[in-house]
């Protein structure tokens, strides 16, 4: 069953922010609100092994030592 939400108080830099947001998505402002909750909303899915692989894949990596730099890079960038 729907239910009706309310936010009090929202600054006015904000409120003007979202009213151009939604004009430019074409949606009145309830829409666009709606559309944000929406997408902050879904649940996030855990990756898939295939899905693992396939960003893997997609990487190019030629050799072994290519994939090493790349997690030695992660690894010192932290």
């Amino acid at each position: 069953m729907p239910v009706t939400l309310s936010i009090k108080n929202a600054p006015d830099h904000v409120v003007k922010r979202l009213r151009e947001r939604a004009e430019r998505n074409h949606r009145s402002l309830q829409g666009e609100l709606l559309a944000i909750i929406e997408t902050a909303a879904k649940a996030e899915q855990p990756a898939t092994p295939a899905d693992v692989l396939a960003e893997i894949r997609g990487l190019g990596l030629k050799t072994p030592a290519e994939a090493a730099s790349i997690v030695r890079g992660d690894r010192d960038g932290r």
